[in-house]
């Protein structure tokens, strides 16, 4: 993202802009850490797994693993490592794609399901108690423009 005239020149706007980042920052660790605390604490579990297992949930045939990184926007390897502890686990099965043995498709168990089902419910509430100070409207509203912003910026790319 290459910086426009018109942002060069005001100032103010940069530090109001700077302080936006700082905060945004600041309040996604302190969920975040707290998310991981509760996981932990709960169910056993991590907050890398809960993102695997979610993005799972959400493909009920199953996810090639290059593609679950792919959306997860993390390495390979990282995927791998987690779906394996998964797969010990009984939560996920992984199968080749097509007999091809350099691709693999991953999906939850039965009882990978029923344990993201329950992991997720608690993670709603958690956010809700989190989030609870912001309002349905102001939530709404940050989440249109913060969409709006990753769209642009993603596009740049």
């Amino acid at each position: 993202m290459d910086a426009s005239p018109e942002t060069l020149e005001k100032p103010a706007a940069n530090k109001e802009r700077l302080r936006l980042w700082i905060r945004l920052l600041r309040a996604a660790r302190v969920v975040e850490g707290e998310l991981r605390e509760r996981l932990k604490r709960e169910f056993d579990t991590t907050l890398p797994r809960f993102d695997v297992m979610s993005a799972l949930y959400r493909q009920p045939e199953g996810m090639l693993m290059s593609d679950l990184s792919r959306f997860l926007l993390v390495s390979n390897g990282n995927v791998t490592g987690i779906v394996d502890r998964l797969v010990t686990d009984g939560f996920v099965v992984r199968a080749n794609r097509d007999g091809d043995r350099r691709t693999s498709i991953a999906r939850l168990t039965e009882a990978g399901s029923a344990r993201f089902a329950a992991m997720a419910e608690a993670h709603e509430i958690w956010i809700a108690e989190l989030l609870g100070e912001v309002s349905e409207e102001d939530a709404r509203r940050l989440s249109v423009m913060l969409k709006a912003f990753r769209s642009n910026w993603e596009n740049e790319h």
